[in-house]
């Protein structure tokens, strides 16, 4: 895949540090941070530690760069990200937390939103799976995670279907290996890098996920 920065609009030189086994959280950062979202972020918390998964937001790095390339960077290196809204977040900090999602998706990676019962989801966003904050918010929480486990499985198995299309079959194991962190899938795709002829710029891309 050929990347562009979202800035400048150049292709992508610069290798990414990716970040298995890592959920990218969105949601208000900025004081004052409503209570009803500090309470849901505390809770999701729990359940992805639990799961072994670390959490990272858009304040968790300073580079003194441009804050959009920060996030940009950041979308691309994990494999699940997860939005928190409420009716309390000011429409600006709605407008970010979806492009966000939209970034997430164009990328391929996992997503869900997580929201208060009267808050409102856009309906370009309708189809992506969010849950309530409820009583059964526990039950829903896990079955989206151990999801996220049976999903690096199917990559990793349609990896191997994918013998004939190199490129893709690298990309679906870099999916398995962002999700899962086992590092098999990285061996694997290593294999089929270097048992197939690909061009300087595929190589680049390949070479950024294989260097984790």
């Amino acid at each position: 895949m050929i990347l562009y920065d979202p800035v400048q609009g150049d292709v992508l030189t610069k290798h990414i540090k990716f970040r298995p086994q890592t959920c990218f959280i969105m949601t208000q950062l900025g004081t004052p941070i409503p209570n009803e979202i500090k309470n849901i972020r505390r809770t999701l918390e729990k359940y992805l530690k639990q799961k072994k998964l670390k959490t990272i937001d858009a304040s968790s790095d300073i580079k003194g760069k441009d804050f959009l390339l920060k996030i940009w960077e950041m979308i691309l290196s994990v494999p699940v990200g997860i939005a928190i809204i409420s009716k309390e977040l000011t429409p600006y900090t709605l407008a970010n937390i979806f492009y966000e999602i939209g970034l997430l998706q164009a990328y391929g990676k996992e997503t869900l939103i997580i929201k208060t019962k009267d808050s409102y989801v856009p309906s370009d966003f309708v189809r992506t799976e969010y849950i309530e904050y409820d009583r059964n918010f526990k039950k829903k929480i896990n079955r989206f995670l151990h999801g996220l486990k049976e999903q690096s499985e199917y990559y990793a198995n349609a990896s191997i279907l994918l013998e004939g299309n190199p490129l893709l079959s690298i990309d679906y194991l870099r999916r398995a290996f962002l999700i899962s962190g086992n590092e098999k899938y990285k061996r694997d795709a290593q294999i089929i890098s270097q048992a197939n002829p690909l061009d300087k710029q595929t190589k680049f891309g390949i070479d950024s996920f294989l260097k984790v």
